[in-house]
């Protein structure tokens, strides 16, 4: 028979949460010795373990007071429920770690692991960081905007961009970013981007006569029905859609 003491160092709690699973019901208190201790036996120390155990694991301590009761098909069914909860924390503990990591390198961007994959492929395919930024940027908002259609959008960009020659012309589209307004290439790029479209369009679903100004639109926000402004754009960017008109 040990004291309460020796009892609260073997199991490593404090004598102060003994005291307090007796006052909740927890564990019996045992009978004092003639010198006015209590001693604890070997099956205390078992149910100190078991009460720790469940507390430890974030049972509520009224959950264990009524386990303490339940019959042994009643236990283990409760533990099996127990460590799924556990099992479901300690994913979303995980998580948590990875977004404190990643905002720690500044990279934090609330985005799937597929996007954030892709967002990388972008610089090792020759994308100005300015144009991942901007990627970076356009995503987050998209799924946070539409978030039942945005993998939908993204597979969609990223089928483009697999294509050599499709992927070309955004690079392209990148680089022009700095070319003068007149420069011939704008007018270059303006017409491939019209006839790219126009040849994704006819293997998709036949349609009217399409524009350069929508083909040209086509190409850099594949929905119709969400436009994308041309503000912030660089003089380079928007004469493409001018000249494509």
């Amino acid at each position: 028979m040990i004291t309460i003491g020796q009892l609260a160092r073997y199991i490593g709690v404090s004598i102060k949460t003994i005291r307090v699973y007796h006052a909740k019901g927890l564990l019996s208190e045992p009978d004092r010795d003639p010198s006015g201790y209590r001693r604890y036996g070997a099956s205390d120390a078992i149910n100190l373990i078991k009460i720790r155990t469940l507390a430890e694991a974030g049972v509520p301590l009224a959950r264990i007071r009524i386990l303490r009761s339940a019959s042994d098909k009643e236990f283990q069914q409760a533990l099996r429920e127990i460590d799924e909860e556990l099992t479901v924390r300690i994913r979303g503990l995980r998580a948590a770690q990875g977004r404190l990591r990643r905002l720690a390198t500044g990279h934090m961007a609330p985005l799937p692991t597929e996007v954030a994959s892709h967002l990388e492929q972008l610089a090792g395919w020759g994308f100005t960081l300015r144009w991942v930024g901007l990627q970076r940027d356009l995503w987050t908002l998209v799924f946070a905007t539409h978030p039942d259609r945005a993998l939908t959008f993204f597979h969609d960009q990223a089928e483009t961009l697999a294509d050599p020659a499709l992927r070309q012309l955004f690079l392209d589209y990148d680089q022009a970013h700095d070319l003068d307004a007149d420069d011939p290439r704008v007018e270059d790029l303006a017409q491939r981007i019209t006839e790219a479209t126009r040849e994704r369009v006819t293997r998709t679903e036949p349609r009217p006569r399409v524009s350069r100004e929508s083909a040209t639109t086509a190409v850099f926000n594949h929905d119709p029905k969400q436009p994308r402004s041309t503000c912030g754009r660089p003089p380079a960017a928007r004469h493409v859609q001018r000249r494509a008109h």
